[in-house]
């Protein structure tokens, strides 16, 4: 079986090729990683870092480096995409221009989303194009944030065979099922929302919901990163526990305010990171395995450090350093269609009559069974009319990009930006707009 990264030389590669290494034997097992990048040197450096992993893994899979797109997409059964149109600079400008004008900036939440997908969106279209024309049989899993609007995006093109996946959705079920004393993978979940935009409202074991006893044990509940984020009292009034990026809508002073009182954005810290790993890399490619781990573990101990501040400061835990989260989600979910072995993941997906506020074709994040014929929501309880609402409101921000997008439309532009319940001025909308060129 053939798997194909979009973005090759993207930093997360070691972990996806890492977690191939379980299944080398087994029959539809990956045997050829493809891998295609516009950036060349960062391709060649990752490739480096995968020859050191496959020197200790007899049966890795063979790395081959495409020339093009197509060639990087011909005979694949799977396409994970996980491009970064304009680089971590592209990033650091989407969240500096909005914290220019007083609001958030932030790659995938308000107006730093809006204008990364703004950027991200023609692109993504394109490769779904090339797909339905070059390999119109391979499944393509969608990693490119924001992921909620790329994958609707592709989906228009590409129909089911696209699926969005993210990791915080699973690390929420993890962390919460841990600190309510039930193993991980024996529980049942309800969890509704759309992507860094969702609520675990139920935590089944054993025939019963761990969730309220879990919202009254002060203790067990901050003893998770999510606990910690929002704090007892807020998550006993929600009665629910929320994504961590629901932080930002929570504590949007306290965040902002964390976000502008740091030395660096997140991506002028990821910038610099990347640009000295790279260079010491590139210079010295039989150190670049042992670089890479280095530099890996100093990005999983940074995550979440502004809204880690704004919510009184404490560390990671060792569980969530291991950093790889979404690539065991993309694992699994392959794997599920592949050998046609039935798994339960929370995806983004259509929504199909799920959600009753919602349309149809509304891509949303929830629960789905996955088999040999694909992927389908399973059914989640009616979200309340607070979530509802956040998921209307941030939903009709998500068309309007994508409008824009694809028709070049200032209008829509704007539409899509002043929507967003984090920016909270038309006239702020629109200069940041006029900041980042979009006209």
């Amino acid at each position: 079986m053939r798997l194909t990264i979009l973005g090759g030389g993207g930093f997360r590669v070691p972990l996806v090729y890492r977690s191939l290494f379980a299944e080398p034997g087994t029959p539809g097992a990956v045997r050829e990683l493809v891998l295609y990048d516009t950036d060349h040197r960062r391709l060649s450096v990752i490739a480096c870092v995968l020859a050191a992993q496959a020197h200790s893994a007899p049966g890795a899979p063979v790395v081959r480096i495409a020339q093009s797109l197509d060639d990087a997409l011909r005979g694949a059964d799977f396409v994970f995409s996980a491009i970064r149109v304009g680089g971590m600079a592209g990033r650091v400008r989407d969240e500096r221009i909005p914290l220019a004008e007083g609001v958030l900036g932030q790659e995938t939440v308000g107006a730093g989303g809006v204008l990364y997908g703004l950027r991200i969106l023609p692109e993504a279209v394109r490769i779904a194009e090339r797909v339905r024309a070059v390999a119109p049989d391979a499944w393509l899993i969608n990693f490119t944030n924001p992921a909620g609007m790329v994958t609707e995006a592709m989906h228009r093109v590409l129909g089911p065979r696209v699926i969005g996946i993210c990791d915080s959705p699973v690390g929420l079920v993890r962390r919460a099922a841990r600190a309510a004393g039930a193993d991980p993978d024996t529980v049942g979940y309800d969890y509704v929302g759309l992507n860094h935009l969702g609520w675990l409202r139920r935590l089944d074991f054993g025939g019963r919901d761990l969730l309220p006893q879990l919202l009254e044990d002060e203790a067990a509940l901050t003893s998770f990163e999510e606990g910690r984020l929002f704090g007892a009292q807020w998550l006993r009034t929600l009665g629910s526990i929320p994504n961590e990026y629901l932080h930002y809508y929570y504590f949007t002073r306290e965040a902002i305010e964390a976000v502008r009182s740091g030395e660096t954005t997140r991506g002028e810290f990821l910038e610099r990171q990347q640009a000295v790993f790279f260079e010491r890399a590139a210079a010295r490619p039989t150190d670049a395995a042992e670089l890479w781990e280095h530099t890996r573990l100093e990005r999983e101990v940074t995550y979440g450090a502004a809204s880690r501040a704004a919510s009184g400061g404490w560390e990671r835990d060792a569980e969530d350093l291991e950093g790889g989260g979404y690539d065991r989600v993309a694992l699994a979910l392959m794997r599920a269609i592949a050998h046609d072995e039935r798994a339960t993941l929370i995806l983004n997906v259509p929504n199909a009559g799920t959600v009753d506020a919602l349309d149809a074709d509304a891509v949303i994040e929830v629960p789905c069974v996955v088999d040999a014929n694909g992927v389908r929501p399973l059914p989640v309880a009616p979200p309340d009319a607070h979530q509802a609402g956040l998921m209307l409101s941030v939903k009709a921000v998500e068309r309007a990009t994508i409008e824009a997008a694809r028709t070049g439309s200032r209008t829509a532009a704007l539409r899509a930006m002043s929507m967003h319940p984090l920016v909270d001025s038309v006239a702020v909308a629109a200069r940041i707009l006029d900041r980042a060129g979009i006209s």
